[in-house]
């Protein structure tokens, strides 16, 4: 991973908090250094650079390599998402942000681009079986009639039973990776979905992080 950060009082602590992940990452201060750099799995770009333009480093990287971007500035503006977003970025992070929800884009950006990090077709989790080839869900036999994104929650939730599922996350692999919209809609999707599993108990809550599946494999 490639920190493009010019300001120690946010990359110091950023790289502590990415080492305690796991992630091995790597700490520049200029675009030009950026661009030198060989290219990595993550980069994780702030705008304001001494050197070069943060938007002009954007879209530098993105002609010469299809690498996860995701900005992380100070610049909040509606205007500024969308240019780097048109320009390439694959997210955009406003400082202050929390550590927990950088970590959940992070693992986000990485799985829409890694093809090898794709779920299996057909997922058997007890009674219930999700087949995404054919966007159809069964429990006990029984085809479950479920509405698209309460199947793309099911079958996110069933990719990987016991794992525990951030709101953040679940919203922004089911709905959008630039949701911006009330969380509400997740609860009002999820309550649908347990109805229609009719065992609640199916799918844990996990007060104030997320959601995950019982293992009954």
């Amino acid at each position: 991973m490639l920190v493009v950060e010019d300001d120690d009082a946010i990359a110091g602590p950023l790289m502590k908090g990415l080492a305690r992940e796991g992630y091995t990452a790597e700490r520049v201060a200029t675009g030009g250094a950026a661009l030198a750099a060989p290219v990595p799995d993550v980069v994780l770009l702030d705008l304001g650079l001494p050197d070069v333009d943060g938007y002009e480093i954007c879209r530098r990287l993105r002609e010469s390599s299809p690498v996860p971007i995701i900005v992380i500035t100070a610049r909040g503006e509606e205007a500024d998402r969308v240019i780097g977003l048109e320009l390439g970025a694959d997210d955009y992070l406003v400082k202050p942000f929390g550590f927990r929800e950088l970590v959940a884009r992070i693992r986000a950006v990485t799985r829409r681009v890694d093809p090898n990090r794709a779920a299996p077709e057909v997922t058997v989790n007890g009674s219930l079986e999700v087949d995404r080839r054919t966007r159809r869900a069964r429990i006990g036999g029984e085809e479950l009639a479920l509405t698209r994104k309460e199947f793309d929650l099911l079958a996110l939730l069933a990719t990987d039973p016991g794992a525990l599922r951030s709101r953040e996350e679940i919203l922004e692999r089911v709905w959008d990776p630039h949701w911006y919209g009330p969380t509400k809609t997740l609860d009002v999707h999820m309550a649908s979905l347990r109805r229609k599993l009719g065992d609640p108990t199916l799918i844990e809550t996990v007060r104030g992080v997320g959601f995950r599946m019982r293992d009954d494999r």
